[in-house]
């Protein structure tokens, strides 16, 4: 059992969790802390995918921690690994010992005159309902819904003879030697499947309504490789970093401010690695402009050479329905099928299904404006992790468990209990994802929103991040810092 209570409390033991607990155990030794984590194991995302070929889609430089120097020598590497980096890093800040696995947080209610959280936990392996208390509570558990992943009703699947089964829930019977898969979807998830399940398979075939950017990448780094060499690991580690940031931040700018160029860059590059003569424009080259919608990955052009030597192939076209034997597609084509993937996107859950309440009233999280992105209108000593849709998850998460650190440090030095952000002063409200992606479409309205300007805009930009999280100013008119004692709740100056 967790203790009764704690000064900081983690929800979530994925990517962001754990790395926000090694953050408070680096920066604030005496604070007490638990990780409450709903599945069984640690690692989120890391854990739970277990679809062939799973792997990350950003570098491992940046998607690790800034604290834990990634040494395997893949910089696009696989799930297993990563999941190995995250357990390793939790032993080495000994903060394993602080979570608690299926530990479901229900609900956390916020109490202003004894200034903090009141958070009921349900015990999936006991049944059991307990409550504990925290002075801050810290929301580490994503916005993807993990229990399952959105799969849209089929006209005839009934009739499907064979298995459909959902990247997000793979089964581990699965076999799909010799035989027939159709991957439904042009995500990560699928530019990550086609390749790996074509190593085995008679024939695989992604079916796509329309098509999205890839980009091929070497999966090892050779300026990392070359430095490893030459440098200490975590010397060697920072300035790889640092030029991934810069790379992915020209990338992206780049993408904004002249998406025509960019959009040719990436057709030249797809072109270049498909034989003459093939359909980029109509299966490689999609309608939005690039950063619209995330690009994907494609680690040393595995895609592309399944595509090439003909063990993959790309359908660009429309589900009609299904067949016993496969897909009829609106086109009157027919695709054949033992096995059909619906890679088919995952759909969001805000604070993993957690609901808040401060002083007796329930918070709204659609009518909340998020606070520099981490904290949200209304909702006093709470951070959320919220990882960047332009580059990898852990920059962001990084700079938010700093500043989580930073902001309790303040607390303590102020002699002040409480920091509450306000809403910002003008009624323009945006999206907090701005990306057009359907998962993005689907859920966005159930989340927090965001303001125009800073410090309640999110610029998905690291090097202002870095600014504003980790240098600016922890007093500004957007937070109000006030004593626990509601008799006196007065606005106190840093």
């Amino acid at each position: 059992m967790a203790p009764d209570h704690v000064d900081v409390l983690i929800v979530g033991a994925g990517l962001s969790g754990i790395g926000a607990a090694c953050q408070l155990r680096r920066r604030c030794p005496d604070k007490t802390y638990a990780v409450l984590e709903a599945r069984d194991a640690i690692g989120g995302t890391w854990d739970l995918f277990r679809y062939p070929g799973v792997r990350s889609d950003s570098d491992m430089f940046t998607l690790g921690y800034s604290f834990a120097p990634w040494q395997a020598p893949k910089a696009i590497a696989d799930g297993a690994t990563i999941l190995d980096y995250l357990r390793r890093v939790a032993d080495e800040h000994d903060v394993t010992r602080h979570i608690r696995l299926r530990h479901r947080v229900v609900r956390a209610e916020w109490d202003s005159r004894q200034a903090r959280w009141t958070v009921q936990v349900h015990r999936d392996d006991t049944a059991d309902t307990f409550t504990l208390t925290c002075s801050f509570l810290y929301a580490c558990t994503g916005y993807y819904r993990y229990d399952a992943g959105h799969t849209p009703h089929f006209a005839g699947q009934e009739r499907f003879a064979g298995r459909i089964v959902h990247p997000q829930h793979w089964p581990a019977d699965l076999d799909h030697s010799g035989r027939q898969v159709v991957v439904i979807g042009s995500g990560a998830t699928a530019v990550t499947l086609v390749p790996a399940l074509a190593r085995h398979a008679a024939q695989v075939t992604m079916l796509q309504r329309s098509p999205t950017y890839v980009l091929a990448l070497p999966a090892h780094d050779a300026l990392a490789d070359a430095l490893r060499r030459r440098l200490p690991p975590r010397l060697a580690y920072l300035l790889v970093r640092a030029k991934n940031v810069l790379l992915v931040t020209v990338n992206y700018q780049l993408s904004r401010r002249a998406p025509g160029l960019v959009r040719r860059l990436l057709r030249r590059g797809v072109a270049r690695r498909l034989p003459a003569g093939y359909d980029v424009d109509r299966h490689f080259t999609p309608r939005y402009d690039p950063w619209d919608q995330r690009l994907c990955v494609d680690p040393d052009g595995t895609l592309f050479a399944a595509l090439a030597d003909g063990r993959a192939s790309v359908v660009t076209d429309t589900i009609d329905r299904f067949t016993e034997r496969g897909i009829r597609l609106v086109s009157g084509a027919h695709l054949p099928a033992d096995v059909v993937v619906t890679a088919t996107g995952l759909d969001l859950l805000a604070l993993g299904g957690m609901t808040l309440r401060v002083d007796g009233v329930d918070v709204d999280l659609a009518q909340t404006v998020a606070y520099k992105g981490t904290m949200l209108s209304g909702v006093p000593n709470f951070a959320l992790t919220l990882g960047y849709t332009n580059a990898s998850w852990t920059l962001k998460a990084d700079l938010v468990a700093e500043y989580v650190c930073r902001l309790l440090r303040h607390l303590d030095r102020t002699g002040t209990q409480v920091a509450t952000p306000l809403a910002p002063p003008d009624d323009r409200r945006a999206p907090l994802i701005g990306l057009t992606s359907g998962y993005v479409r689907r859920g966005v309205a159930s989340l927090p929103r965001q303001g125009h300007r800073a410090p309640w805009r999110l610029h998905q930009n690291y090097l202002r991040d870095l600014l504003l999280l980790r240098h600016g100013r922890l007093t500004d008119p957007g937070v109000r810092f006030t004593r626990a004692d509601s008799a006196q709740r007065r606005s106190v100056d840093a």
